[in-house]
């Protein structure tokens, strides 16, 4: 048995080297340059996030949590999830704010692109974006869906650059989701001069809706960047000190993909070599 996992992460490895190339890039929550070769050692997180039942059991029972808060949160007028909200809002009517990337839409396809062509975001991004094929997020629809018919609406606050808005609208469209056009639901980053950081988004919404809940798959998605650009046992920290927010108000999905944890490893500054990244990964391991 052990001289077949032997073989067997021998030939992973080949066909993972076999997979990288050179290059600079941009990680989707960091904003960070880093090198391709980095793409290799996110094949097993995308295959747990394709292929495992229970990465799919995770996010139905994620949406069911928040489905069973809704009409709790809905009548409650002091009920809010917004940081940004301080005063003044309790008879605003209720609104809900997801990320779309790993939230709603499942951007695996694109990752396994990257691995098996050898390329890591954004080469590509653009393109996969415009195909506007995206699948949902398991248990998102059937939530939102809910959310709608009981009078909350439903914004999309999303660091996808605006060039892919008409895209993601298709996207969203096609999958039955909520899109309303009285108003802008979609906010891209790059529009109305947004950057990265969600803080503003959140708060232009909570001038107009009591925001009742948040649903991402990064910290940055609940919190301000700055203040989850920390080491990763202080970051765990930021769980602890929310702790009274989590399933109830914030609502997490989880992405082994990519993101502010991986980022948070090399103190958000990607090495420049796959030697160091690694050195970096192991002094990480808490055996």
């Amino acid at each position: 048995m052990k001289a077949r996992q032997s073989i067997y992460l021998v030939c992973l490895l080949a066909f993972i080297n076999g997979c990288a190339t050179s290059g600079s890039v941009n990680d989707k929550d960091t904003d960070k340059p880093i090198s391709n070769e980095f793409q290799k050692q996110s094949l097993l997180g995308i295959l747990y996030t394709q292929t495992s039942t229970e990465f799919v059991a995770n996010n139905i029972q994620t949406f069911a949590a928040a489905s069973s808060y809704l009409d709790q949160a809905i009548s409650d007028q002091d009920w809010t999830a917004a940081l940004e909200q301080t005063d003044n809002y309790n008879e605003k009517p209720p609104a809900i704010i997801l990320d779309v990337d790993e939230t709603v839409l499942d951007n695996s396809a694109f990752q396994a692109r990257t691995v098996i062509k050898g390329l890591s975001y954004p080469n590509g991004w653009i393109d996969w974006g415009n195909e506007a094929s995206a699948p949902a997020v398991a248990g998102v629809t059937n939530f939102l869906q809910e959310a709608q018919l009981k009078g909350v609406k439903v914004f999309y606050v999303t660091n996808r650059v605006a060039e892919l808005e008409e895209a993601t609208r298709k996207n969203l469209k096609d999958l039955e989701l909520p899109l309303d056009e009285d108003r802008d639901v979609l906010m891209m980053k790059g529009e109305s001069g947004w950057a990265s950081d969600k803080t503003s988004r959140r708060a232009l919404i909570a001038k107009d809706y009591r925001i009742i809940m948040i649903v991402g798959d990064q910290l940055s998605d609940f919190l301000s960047r700055p203040e989850t650009a920390l080491a990763p046992e202080e970051r765990k920290m930021l769980a602890f000190k929310y702790r009274n927010m989590w399933g109830s108000k914030w609502f997490m999905i989880t992405n082994p993909m990519y993101g502010g944890w991986e980022a948070s490893i090399y103190d958000f500054k990607y090495p420049d070599d796959e030697n160091t990244a690694t050195k970096l990964r192991l002094e990480n391991l808490q055996p």
